[in-house]
């Protein structure tokens, strides 16, 4: 449910002000307010991430509202287009992690207007905790990936093959990865479109064999198909390391989710293969995917058989791969995803993804 007091949502910098964020902050800590503030520093990207200092009223500081907090929301060129993904992420922040307890930063507010197609989240300064974060450039080692991957799978196991996906369910509102990803992919997928892309560098880090958009699109639709087969549970549906930190007492942490729902393997790979460096990955992701399962089973997951999860896990690199291969340089820089690319088309001529979606009928 919307908080009505705090709508309509601000659209710019500008419409944020001390009233707003008394009554955004009042949602969830009644009776505080917001004496002053003041904009610290703001980072653009997909969504516009900006840090305030806030002086808070004697109510505010006995609820724990800390001096600096992050406003994340839509406030970029782009950030009508991209609406869904602000209510993706609003809806994990406010309806999910709450409930599943995924370690990631204290939330404040969190609401979406539709009316002005906006997402606004106000929640912890990470930096303040004193929290490190991942860095895309820079490969993990073995034991965060598995410590990681521990993490999700205990995440996983909470909703694994839900009743409450069902129309009616708690958690129904909870949209499929790969039907999500495949009619999003659509405006990517036009020939002059994705030429851009694959023409950049990001393009020349990747194999040929990956270059053709009628491949692109086949893969894409086979794991529609693959996805309907498997049992399902929520993600955090954006598990690269931009997204990840450790926190002080070495639990990873996640942030910049976009929860979605779908088969396992996919959240599995996806990390893997944007967190290791190639020569890593190929001696680590079998013991990392059977750690993975182990834990699962800890949890009260029957878990799958672990080649089929391998299958589906080279299949599933085909999301990962597009993810980053047709992501804009606004989004992130385009070192970054040229890095992500090469890694993911390395694990995908390994594990010989396209005779994996060829499979798949």
């Amino acid at each position: 449910m919307a908080n009505r007091q705090a709508l309509p949502l601000p659209l710019t910098l500008e419409e944020i002000d001390r009233d707003w964020l008394t009554a955004a902050l009042r949602t969830r800590a009644p009776g505080v307010c917001v004496e002053a503030f003041e904009i610290v520093d703001v980072k653009r990207g997909t969504c516009t991430k900006v840090r305030l200092r806030l002086e808070m009223d004697a109510a505010g500081r006995s609820a724990g509202i800390p001096p600096t907090v992050i406003l994340k929301g839509g406030f970029e060129p782009h950030s009508r287009e991209m609406h869904f993904m602000h209510e993706t992420e609003v809806r994990g922040y406010r309806d999910l992690f709450p409930v599943l307890k995924l370690p990631s930063p204290a939330c404040y507010f969190a609401d979406y207007d539709a009316q002005r197609r906006q997402g606004v989240i106000l929640m912890e300064d990470l930096v303040a905790r004193g929290v490190a974060f991942c860095n895309p450039l820079r490969p993990e080692r073995f034991e965060a990936v598995a410590r990681r991957l521990r993490v999700l799978a205990r995440f996983h196991a909470k909703t694994w093959n839900s009743p409450e996906f069902a129309p009616g369910g708690r958690w129904d509102w909870v949209a499929e990865l790969m039907p999500a990803n495949r009619a999003y992919a659509s405006q990517y997928l036009e020939p002059d479109t994705w030429r851009r892309f694959i023409d950049s560098p990001r393009g020349a880090a990747a194999s040929v064999r990956f270059h053709d958009p009628a491949w692109m699109t086949h893969a894409l639709d086979r794991l529609v198909l693959l996805s309907g087969r498997r049992p399902s549970c929520i993600q955090h549906g954006d598990t690269h390391l931009g997204n990840l930190y450790v926190d002080t007492d070495g639990t990873p942490g996640f942030f910049d989710s976009l929860p979605h729902r779908g088969p396992a393997a996919g959240e599995v790979s996806y990390h893997i293969a944007c967190a290791l460096d190639p020569a890593d990955r190929r001696r680590w992701e079998g013991p990392l995917v059977a750690l993975y399962l182990d834990e699962l089973a800890r949890n009260g997951v029957e878990p799958p058989d672990f080649d089929e999860v391998m299958s589906d896990y080279g299949a599933c690199l085909a999301r990962a791969y597009f993810t980053f291969v047709v992501n804009d340089a606004v989004f992130q820089s385009e070192a970054v995803n040229t890095a992500y690319v090469a890694r993911i088309s390395a694990a995908m001529l390994d594990h010989d993804a396209i005779g994996l979606l060829d499979a798949i009928s």
